[in-house]
């Protein structure tokens, strides 16, 4: 199996993601097939990659955007996949949809045809389960949006032929992504080690130790971060994020390191998704008035390090874990959700022990294993030693 710029590419879905990747596929020379059974989404597809080719003339940023949007085909059958050499799924994020897609597409490509999900927390052994010839089936995690995102987990199933690694990494190093390898756990990398920085600021914001406004400028202001993660949350939207976090903590055999908020939950079931919505945790009527914040810089500093200590420690967890190398854990980190430095860097430059003294002390005012120290933290720290 292999892929070169003369491989043709299909997407299934037309979605915001699959039309994102399938955007980069062409911009960098392939032919794409756009596969999506719903008609009208896929005439939106096509109206909107057209609008965005055009504006990227405009810019100077292509040289012409009729010569992209000519490599692509929009097709309503998976019998337009074919002559395809690589096929990219990003579909609604069910298992049973995806293993049933799969195991139809299947039918109809190549017996060398790569089969790919761009899950972002389902089990992609079990997806390729479904197939014949599971072996070339493997994860490509594109975060969105797919065309400005540089991170791309690559993540090869139990089943994944082990030369597919190094073909995908290369192709997405030649698609101007930065690839990184991750173990098909719950997450892979970035939407497990994340999981803290919304679910433990909920957590202060439930307690009634801060407000959400406040809570969002400690993460700013102090932590070095681009959002607060209530106004993340908002952006993502609460459809997308509560179900990531729910999936992760229902794979994860019901660790309370990874438990969903009812605050969450409940915005999800009225329908307040966020900034899609006009409300979320935050009101987005032109009316409404933005909340003010409580500057106390000893208590933002107090909720930065409770919250830098729980994304510290599952990124230390998922090292000794085996889920990513050292690089690849600081690479998705920064890449993939645009953290202000790494979070082993970050453990060094304040030292390990520090943080085993903030997850020890949570542990023992808790008492739930939600504050549990990665054994690896608490081995480093024990030796005064950083991760290097």
């Amino acid at each position: 199996m292999t892929i070169d710029q003369h491989t043709t590419v299909g997407i299934i879905g037309s979605g915001a993601m699959g039309a994102g990747i399938a955007q980069v596929a062409a911009m960098a020379g392939h032919n794409v097939v756009v596969y999506d059974n719903n008609a009208a989404a896929l005439s939106k597809a096509q109206s909107m990659l057209a609008a965005t080719l055009q504006k990227l003339e405009e810019k100077g940023k292509i040289a012409s955007a009729a010569d992209i949007l000519g490599r692509f085909r929009f097709a309503e059958h998976l019998t337009a996949f074919e002559e395809c050499g690589l096929v990219i799924e990003a579909i609604v994020e069910r298992l049973d949809v995806k293993k049933a897609v799969f195991a139809e597409a299947e039918k109809v490509v190549s017996s060398t045809c790569i089969l790919a999900t761009n899950t972002s927390s389902l089990s992609v052994t079990s997806i390729a389960a479904a197939c014949s010839i599971p072996s070339r089936v493997m994860g490509l995690h594109f975060f969105n949006p797919a065309p400005l995102m540089a991170l791309v987990e690559v993540i090869p199933a139990i089943q994944t032929d082990a030369a597919l690694i190094p073909i995908a990494t290369t192709l997405m190093q030649a698609w101007g992504k930065t690839p990184v390898t991750a173990k098909d756990t719950p997450g892979f990398i970035v939407n497990r080690v994340a999981r803290p920085f919304y679910g433990e600021a909920i957590r202060i914001y439930e307690e009634g130790i801060a407000d959400i406004a406040t809570i969002d400028w400690a993460m700013t202001e102090i932590g070095g971060f681009k959002m607060g993660p209530f106004a993340l949350t908002d952006y993502i939207g609460h459809d997308v994020n509560y179900v990531v976090t729910e999936t992760v903590f229902q794979s994860f055999f019901y660790d309370p390191r990874y438990k969903p908020s009812f605050s969450q939950k409940r915005l999800l079931e009225a329908g307040w998704l966020g900034r899609k919505t006009g409300r979320g945790f935050y009101d987005y009527a032109a009316t409404a008035a933005a909340p003010t914040p409580n500057k106390d810089v000893e208590l933002g500093k107090m909720m930065v390090d409770r919250i830098v200590a729980m994304l510290i420690n599952e990124a230390v967890d998922a090292l000794h874990l085996g889920v990513a190398n050292m690089e690849d854990l600081e690479t998705a980190m920064t890449k993939g959700v645009n953290y202000p430095k790494g979070l082993l860097a970050w453990c060094n430059d304040e030292g390990t022990g520090k943080w085993l003294g903030i997850l020890d002390n949570l542990y023992q005012q808790y008492h739930e294993d939600r504050y549990r120290a990665s054994v690896l933290l608490r081995k480093q720290a024990m030796k005064n030693k950083n991760f290097v």
